[in-house]
Parts: C-alpha cells; sequence; structure tokens
C-alpha cells in the first residue's frame, strides 16, 4: 500500500430539508447557526457521518480485507466490538502497555480514521504503590497523531428559516395515567430548507506519518455521496438530508498546483444547490452526483 502521492482537495454540497441537520446541546438542540443566520453543521459531525458510513462498509467486506479498515471512535449505537470505552478498544488491540512511535504505528495500521482524521490517545498516571497517593514520577500516557484528511464546518449558502414546534415527548407510565411527569412537554425543531456547504483536504506530507494511502483517499471518496444514508432519526427523517454534489480535486503533486483556498473558493453554489466550478489551469475537477 503506497502514501498519498497527490494532494486531494473536495467540495460537498448538500441540502436540508424540514430536518434538524447539527442540534446544539447548550441551546435546547435548535440547529446551528452563526450570527448571521447560516446553518452550521460542525466538522466533527460531518467526520462522525463518515465513521458511521465507514464502519457499514467495513462490515461488508471480506474477511481477507478488513485489515487496516477497522473504526477507532464508534458510536455505541454501531459499534462492532464490546469495548466500554476508547481506552478498552486500544487496550484490546494495540496491548496494554501504550506508549512510543510503534503504538501510534500500529494504531495507524489498525483503524482507517485515525490514519485519516488522526487521535489523540491519552490516559492518567498510574497509581503509586501507596492507595490514593498520585506517582509523580508517572505522568501517563499521551500519544498524539497528526491527520492528513481536515474537514471543514459547513455552513449553508443563504440564512436558514428556523422551525420550533412544541410536542408531548413522554406519557404516563404509572398509576390511572391521569398524572404525567413534569418534562411532559417539550420542543422540536428543525431548518425549513437550507443549501449547505463544506471543504476539504488530504495532505501528502502528514499522510506520510499515518501511513494514509491512495487507496484510502478512495475509500473516503466513495463514500462522501452516501454520508446521510443510514442515517436517518426522528430529528432527521429518511430523505431529508440529501447530498447533491461532491467535487473532487486531484493535484498534479504532493505539494499540489494550487493552494486549497483557491480551489475551494473556485465553486459557487447556487441557493438552489447547482454549483459554478471556475477553471484553474492544469486542475480538472471530478464532478460526482449524490447517492
Amino acid at each position: 500500500m503506497t502514501n498519498l502521492n497527490n494532494k486531494i482537495d473536495f467540495a460537498l454540497v448538500f441540502r436540508v430539508r424540514n430536518a434538524n441537520p447539527n442540534g446544539d446541546p447548550l441551546n435546547g438542540n435548535r440547529p446551528r447557526t452563526d450570527y448571521s443566520g447560516l446553518g452550521e453543521v460542525t466538522d466533527v459531525c460531518i467526520k462522525r457521518k463518515l465513521r458511521d458510513r465507514l464502519l457499514e462498509r467495513f462490515r461488508g467486506l471480506p474477511e481477507s480485507e478488513r485489515k487496516g479498515q477497522g473504526i477507532f471512535v464508534q458510536s455505541d449505537d454501531r459499534k462492532d466490538d464490546d469495548a466500554k470505552s476508547l481506552k478498552e478498544r486500544a487496550e484490546k488491540f494495540l496491548g496494554n502497555k501504550l506508549g512510543g512511535h510503534e503504538t501510534a504505528a500500529r494504531a495507524c495500521e489498525t483503524w482507517i480514521d485515525v490514519r485519516a482524521f488522526g487521535q489523540l490517545f491519552a490516559y492518567a498516571s498510574k497509581k503509586s504503590a501507596k492507595k490514593g497517593e498520585d506517582n509523580e514520577s508517572d505522568t501517563g500516557v499521551s500519544i498524539g497523531i497528526r491527520g492528513p484528511v481536515t474537514i471543514h464546518s459547513a455552513f449553508s449558502v443563504d440564512p436558514v428559516s428556523i422551525t420550533s414546534t412544541q410536542i408531548t415527548k413522554s406519557v404516563s407510565g404509572e398509576g390511572d395515567g391521569s398524572k404525567r411527569s413534569s418534562d411532559t412537554m417539550g420542543m422540536k425543531h428543525r431548518v425549513d430548507a437550507g443549501i449547505y456547504v463544506t471543504y476539504g483536504s488530504m495532505n501528502p506530507q502528514l499522510a506520510e506519518r499515518t501511513g494514509f494511502s491512495d487507496a484510502d483517499a478512495e475509500v473516503i471518496k466513495g463514500v462522501l455521496p452516501k454520508i446521510f444514508e443510514n442515517d436517518a432519526s426522528s430529528a432527521r427523517p429518511e430523505g431529508s438530508m440529501e447530498v447533491l454534489k461532491v467535487v473532487w480535486w486531484k493535484h498534479n503533486s504532493k505539494a499540489g498546483q494550487y493552494s486549497s483556498a483557491k480551489v475551494h473558493r473556485s465553486v459557487f453554489v447556487k441557493p438552489d444547490g447547482e454549483i459554478d466550478v471556475s477553471d484553474l489551469e492544469g486542475l480538472k475537477p471530478e464532478i460526482i452526483s449524490g447517492f
């Protein structure tokens, strides 16, 4: 498996209709917006969906092709092992003697999301022989892996309109049914309609450190158009989140022909979701329709 040989930039354009694409838990789970009223979906949320699609792909692979395609940061409701924490998963695959370059290398070989996005393995120091007393000479384990794939937060092209609806979120489960709990009523929020766009890049210099390869880049390219499949919930009903276009630029060198900022600026997204891509000499975009 060869490392990434060419710098890659990409853009993801998607539509939201009557859904909450990314609720803010510190604001009553209302859809995130910036101070200009533009809808926002955080990079963390987008990477969570990418990990979920990669995990589904991993499950469908033959045993001979599974090596190196696992996912380290898994959702509890989707995980494919019995690990109760990231530490437990790390110790299961890497052993309980975590530390140094060897641990980082093994983690990158085992999990594609670590190779792509990086990961911080941080564990508290052990206790000394005396109960409850910290051993000052043991500072614990902290291994930082910087990944080559970066993704921006997505923002809507125009300000979004948010509708809030009062709902009944619980019913009585005891007695004669006449009494209800204090939290019976709740609120549900949605974005009525919006076109969002996010951008990302893949850096070959950082890929050399994690072993991220051309094949790994193709795997991510393959799941981007399907990023909202199998992601439905009451906040995001099936069909309410739709990928419209993925724009993919593959440069002719590791350094790239243009800066990522210039490449990303070459995309103009219209309010109806249609896109115009300006010409950049020697760099031709591949435009992929959503699933």
